[in-house]
């Protein structure tokens, strides 16, 4: 059953490099309590206690408005085919910007893509694993292009004013403060 890890192992990373969905959960002390799935090749595994993830413009910015002011995310991630597990990643999370030094770099580590606004960075301190024998199976059949083609469609400009349109706060009103780490002296 249950077990829980310090770090990352081998086989918890390699059982995380063949998936292609995952959950991240954020909240603050008041909020409501976000579940994001995530897919399309944007998560890597930098060592055993540091993952890091691509988040592309979509209809909120919770997780981003969540981590400025509590950091904690958990990342869990599930067998659909196979042997059954659950595995998760608890830990302090930090959000990087393009304004910031470090986007180029980890942005590298990506597929491009034209509504690129967050690289969220997990220090991981704690790993759970769990059975999963609940869990249904189901096939991957491919990746969902629409995102990618309304990014694509939007443009830089249209994706900046969709983030000033719907990307500033959270549900429970929390400042993403998306516009000022994304375009730094542009705004003014």
């Amino acid at each position: 059953m249950g077990q829980q890890f310090s770090a990352m192992n081998d086989k918890h990373i390699e059982f995380i490099q063949q998936q292609k969905l995952f959950f991240v959960g954020t909240a603050t002390d008041s909020s409501k309590v976000n579940i994001s799935p995530k897919g399309m090749d944007s998560f890597r595994v930098l060592n055993d206690k540091q993952v890091a993830w691509l988040n592309v413009t979509g209809s909120g910015n919770e997780t981003a408005a969540h981590v400025q002011t509590h950091p904690r995310m958990t990342i869990m991630f599930a067998a659909f085919e196979g042997n059954p597990l659950i595995l998760r990643l608890y830990g302090q999370a930090s959000a990087i910007h393009q304004t910031d030094k470090q986007w180029a770099q980890l942005y590298s580590l990506f597929p491009a893509h034209p509504g690129a606004r967050q690289i969220f960075i997990l220090d991981v301190d704690m790993v759970q694993s769990s059975c999963g024998m609940a869990v249904p199976f189901y096939d991957y059949v491919g990746e969902r292009e629409q995102l990618t083609d309304w990014s694509h469609k939007k443009g830089e400009d249209g994706i900046r004013q969709y983030w000033e349109k719907k990307n500033q706060t959270s549900l429970d009103g929390i400042a993403s403060n998306i516009l000022q780490k994304n375009l730094g002296d542009e705004i003014a």
